[in-house]
């Protein structure tokens, strides 16, 4: 379970890292919408492969909200990133991991002492991960907002996914289901965007998408993947350690902004990615 929440962790953080770069290129509404397109094109191919569609039941209605929730969550997360800063937004949204949380609690579930305080450890160093911002310009409303929004709809697919399949080969189905809905409701948001006036491709036009798709690509199949490794970590339990250690991306997403774009880490974030090792540590020795 550890290492199927852990390498969610890994593959949002990735995702999240390249959505917010080829945001800053092109509209945030067609990153998700041209992302969602291919991911849920492999996922289909993989559908009928396995004969996943067998599966179909009641359950399937958990990925119909969570492929509702999902694209409205994403573009109002790499909204608040292109308005930035990232030192806001991105702690803001790591509190996502508040919803799945206060489900599994409201249901029973029960953490020992020791996981308890890697929760609470761990949390600490997602919130500090992003390097939260304490000085400058003051930070738009709409940016705090776009980020909370983000952050709630980000923890309601979490939870909502976790209850779309019992099985690996309905996980697949209900993955394919949650994002065909993402498809269909980016695809009413960005007609809508259209009527509105507002631009959906780039400056360069639709050759600067066609050249973005590999990284499109990336980022649709990696959100996928990391949302499967969610639901099957979440199924061997317990939710609360798997949905904190899933929360670790902003560690990710600093340390590829440091890889990557050669970003000095701070010193609020060197130490968010401490606690977070340090509660990682404490949730698998409980």
């Amino acid at each position: 379970m550890i290492a199927l929440a852990l390498a969610t962790s890994l593959l949002w953080g990735l995702a999240d890292f390249g959505g917010g770069l080829l945001a800053r290129r092109i509209p945030a509404l067609t990153v998700v919408v041209v992302s969602q397109v291919l991911a849920a094109a492999v996922l289909g191919v993989v559908v009928l492969a396995t004969g996943a569609w067998e599966e179909a039941g009641g359950r399937l209605w958990f990925a119909v909200a969570a492929g509702l929730m999902g694209p409205v969550a994403l573009l109002f997360f790499y909204r608040a990133l292109a308005m930035g800063p990232m030192g806001v937004v991105s702690p803001l949204v790591g509190t996502a991991v508040a919803v799945p949380v206060g489900v599994a609690l409201a249901m029973g579930e029960r953490p020992g002492a020791m996981q308890y305080a890697g929760i609470l450890v761990a949390l600490a160093g997602v919130l500090l991960a992003g390097g939260p911002q304490v000085r400058g310009a003051p930070v738009q409303r709409r940016t705090l907002a776009y980020s909370l929004g983000a952050a709630f709809g980000f923890g309601a697919v979490l939870a909502l996914i976790a209850e779309a399949s019992t099985t690996v080969t309905g996980l697949f189905l209900a993955l394919f289901v949650q994002r065909v809905c993402n498809v269909l409701a980016g695809g009413v948001a960005l007609y809508a965007a259209v009527r509105a006036g507002s631009p959906v491709l780039p400056e360069g036009g639709r050759g600067v998408v066609s050249a973005s798709l590999p990284s499109l690509a990336f980022v649709g199949l990696a959100d996928v993947v990391a949302n499967g490794t969610y639901a099957l970590a979440a199924r061997i339990g317990p939710v609360t350690v798997a949905a904190v250690l899933a929360s670790l991306y902003p560690v990710v997403t600093a340390l590829a902004a440091r890889g990557v774009l050669r970003e000095r880490l701070r010193a609020a974030q060197a130490a968010g990615a401490g606690l977070a090792v340090a509660g990682t540590l404490l949730l698998a020795s409980g």
